[in-house]
């Protein structure tokens, strides 16, 4: 593929995949609001709690498979097949097994409604295994057209759902029925949109040859899930009475990482695609490694650091006061989120390169700092382990970076140039949305004069320095 057709294909593929990511987080959005206006704090930590076993869950069905799949040049019907059935197999198995352990579960938090709970939210596990092999076909053949259309009729249908029924006083059952619906009716559309269709056969050799591949990542993916997702637990497990604790720092996470989280999956889904591509081109890599990361500074340093400045504001326009708590952990959370593109970005570069050991190895001592920074915060209370959390993301950025210069030659420097220009920039636009907005207290008025004097001053710096990525937009033709 020659490099005109390559940006061409990049420049769609991030297109739909941004259009894609952006309109599922706009209805989820708009749901939240909604949702988190009538169902309690207490009831969302009862959700929060249960997602370390569904992420864990989803991604041991998934068995790395899927990534394995994405790396290969050419595809069998059996080796699909046998995947696909694997998969299968496996979630019920994890069903099965969780089902049995949902009064563990409950006990374990002294939370009696969690057994009900998991039996039900666990369903979804099930129906997303279903779907992978599809997926995973759209997204090699960078389908994320397709992707969009089966992706936001689901969460919409499953949104409007659980409004009805949060309106209806079902409470956490609301939030329960809305992730089983998502899980159900998006594998409905994979198979009404895609070909691709399971034929009679099963290998296990094709399996163990995956899997040479798969299982370091599996064991990364394991470990990432895990600490990823083990804050509201540690919460509810050692805060007494801290179920609508775990529910603020949930819902701060979750939020924070939305604008992030649309970043991040937009340029890793493309980075899938294109890496694996280019993959023996270390100089091209590195060139399309060093683009992506301005790319991602351009977006996150000046969005992340407005959300901290609007942070009161928008909370208690949107949610209510009775969500302020959760604003300090908000704001906090948003220092990590900044910088974890940029990390899920190096980690599809170690995949491309086919480098699992790199992958396994940065998680297992990503974790081991986790982890003492847990036991060294711990004491300072939850914002101590909101604290751990940023300061472990800015630690495994630069064991990425110092990584990706041993495959690629892209050195925390070159990360520094690239970067910076944008962070330099978002720092002083930010200073003067929050000093022009200092004697405005209504909520409304605040949120739009100082997002205006952001971004607005943000583009217009960015544009009078001539800084590439002003370039890249004011070019892009779709």
């Amino acid at each position: 593929m020659g490099n005109s057709e390559l940006k061409k294909k990049t420049t769609l593929s991030l297109f739909w995949a941004f259009l894609d990511r952006f309109g599922e987080t706009l209805i989820y959005l708009i749901s939240s609001i909604v949702l988190m206006n009538i169902v309690d704090p207490s009831e969302y930590g009862l959700m929060g709690v249960l997602i370390i076993f569904i992420v864990i869950s989803r991604l041991l069905t998934d068995s790395g498979f899927g990534r394995a799949l994405l790396n290969r040049k050419t595809l069998s019907e059996t080796e699909l097949s046998s995947v696909f059935f694997f998969n299968i197999g496996l979630s019920f198995l994890l069903y099965f097994v969780f089902f049995l352990c949902a009064s563990l579960i409950a006990n374990l938090f002294s939370e009696p409604r969690l057994a009900s709970i998991s039996k039900v939210l666990f369903l979804s596990f099930i129906f997303h295994s279903f779907g992978i092999i599809h997926q995973t076909l759209l997204t090699k053949k960078a389908d994320f057209r397709g992707l969009t259309k089966i992706n936001i009729p689901a969460v919409l249908v499953a949104a409007i759902v659980a409004i009805v029924m949060a309106l209806n006083g079902f409470g956490v059952w609301a939030l329960v029925t809305q992730s089983v619906i998502y899980a159900f009716l998006r594998t409905i559309f994979l198979w009404i949109y895609s070909t691709w269709r399971p034929i009679a056969s099963f290998s296990v050799k094709m399996l163990q040859s995956f899997f040479a591949f798969s299982n370091k990542l599996l064991l990364s993916g394991f470990i990432n899930a895990f600490f990823n997702n083990i804050y509201p637990s540690l919460i509810a497990v050692f805060y007494p009475h801290s179920m609508n604790q775990v529910g603020y720092f949930s819902q701060a996470n979750k939020y924070q990482d939305i604008p992030f989280g649309v970043i991040s999956n937009t340029f890793r889904m493309v980075s899938m695609v294109i890496l694996s591509e280019i993959n023996q081109e270390t100089e091209r890599m590195k060139r399309v490694v060093s683009k992506t990361m301005k790319s991602i500074a351009f977006l996150a340093f000046p969005i992340g650091l407005y959300m901290i400045i609007a942070a009161q504001p928008a909370f208690s326009l949107l949610f209510g006061e009775k969500w302020n708590p959760a604003v300090p952990y908000f704001q906090v959370l948003v220092l990590a989120g900044m910088l974890s593109p940029f990390t899920f970005i190096l980690n599809e570069l170690f995949i491309a390169r086919e480098r699992a050991d790199f992958f396994l190895g940065v998680e297992i001592v990503k974790r081991a700092i986790l982890v003492l920074l847990i036991v060294a915060l711990f004491r300072y209370g939850i914002m101590g382990l909101a604290a751990s959390w940023v300061i472990y993301t800015f630690i495994t950025l630069i064991i990425s970076l110092i990584l990706s210069r041993k495959l690629i030659e892209y050195t925390p420097v070159d990360f520094l140039k690239d970067a910076s220009p944008y962070l330099l920039i978002s720092f002083v636009s930010t200073a003067l949305g929050y000093v022009s907005t200092l004697h405005i207290s209504h909520n409304l008025l605040f949120l739009m004069t100082s997002g205006s004097v952001v971004f607005g001053s943000y583009w217009l710096v960015c544009k009078i320095a001539k800084l590439e990525m002003t370039k890249e937009i004011e070019n892009i033709k779709i």
